[in-house]
């Protein structure tokens, strides 16, 4: 199977050609910059932007699957827009192009939706990139995942920084809301089998996620103890999200501007709705545990954790 790979120089995409290499696929990378994508099971690579659409027609000629792990959230120029606009018109330009070049089927990761109330920002420019690229093929798969453990993932690594460099942890009011993280290895898998299976016969959206349910407060406690560190915990009555994505950006090390929107999707539950993905590809879960225990593992071979 020909395969296209955005986003391959990001923690998903870094993982997944690899992963679809093994499989016996033919991967192809999509990419700004050629020269940042340094994981294996790639054979060619094609320069360009979604955004402009540069590249798109060279990148999917011939393609079978195309996978769109593309986000938008990262600061851009002074006349880019915002991210919502930039990842909706990247998002269009690559159904376009899948359209024209025949493609059987695309996969997309994109995130959950709350129950209870509206989606946040973030949330919701998830949700109009999903509605776009479902209309992209025959055979069109959104996926929708909650916290990624791995240590790629910058959700996680920003928990990780934060428990490391803080000596307290003040969990504000959205501490109590649940989710369930899912293990990167998971959404390798999910991904794998979203592209090359059988039982995929139009246009699909499913959520995945790990098998365990967790507050958020009791998510970043976890984490602590898996750091083995004694931070105590201080439960905070109000949120002051504006401001504290900008105190939590910066003690992380990490730009405000992923972090306030991933920040102000915390404000509900973010729970699947069904788990259809896990019965239909058949992916077996790892444990919420397992999985910090895994990504802190990897974590720990390229760079040292202070709190380890």
């Amino acid at each position: 199977m020909r395969t296209l790979v955005t986003g391959a120089s990001g923690a998903i995409g870094g993982a997944l050609a690899p992963a679809l290499d093994r499989e016996g696929h033919d991967v192809r990378a999509y990419a700004r910059d050629p020269a940042r994508v340094t994981c294996g099971g790639v054979r060619e690579i094609v320069r360009g932007d979604a955004v402009t659409g540069a590249g798109l027609d060279a990148a999917l000629d011939g393609i079978d699957v195309a996978y769109y792990l593309i986000h938008s959230m990262e600061p851009a120029g002074p006349d880019a827009g915002p991210f919502a606009e930039r990842e909706l018109r990247a998002a269009e330009r690559f159904a376009g192009a899948c359209r024209r070049a025949g493609v059987r089927r695309v996969v997309y990761l994109g995130g959950p939706v709350p129950r209870d109330r509206p989606p946040s920002e973030h949330l919701r420019s998830r949700l109009a990139v999903e509605d776009a690229l479902l209309d992209a093929a025959p055979e069109a798969v959104a996926l929708r995942a909650s916290i990624v453990i791995s240590a790629a993932s910058r959700s996680f690594r920003f928990l990780v920084r934060l428990v490391e460099r803080t000596p307290v942890l003040p969990l504000p009011a959205w501490r109590g809301h649940r989710t369930r993280p899912i293990d990167g290895r998971d959404v390798i898998a999910h991904l794998v089998r979203a592209g090359d299976s059988a039982a995929v016969d139009g246009p699909l959206s499913l959520d995945i996620a790990g098998p365990d349910v967790l507050t958020y407060g009791a998510m970043i406690e976890r984490i602590r103890d898996a750091l083995l560190l004694g931070r105590p915990r201080i439960d905070l009555p109000f949120t002051l999200t504006p401001v504290a994505s900008v105190v939590a950006a910066a003690i992380a090390g990490e730009q405000v501007e992923l972090i306030a929107p991933l920040m102000e999707g915390l404000g509900s539950d973010l729970l699947p709705r069904d788990d259809r993905a896990r019965e239909l590809f058949g992916v077996r879960l790892h444990s919420f545990d397992a999985a910090v225990e895994h990504a802190l593992g990897e974590w720990e071979r390229a760079e040292e954790l202070a709190a380890r």
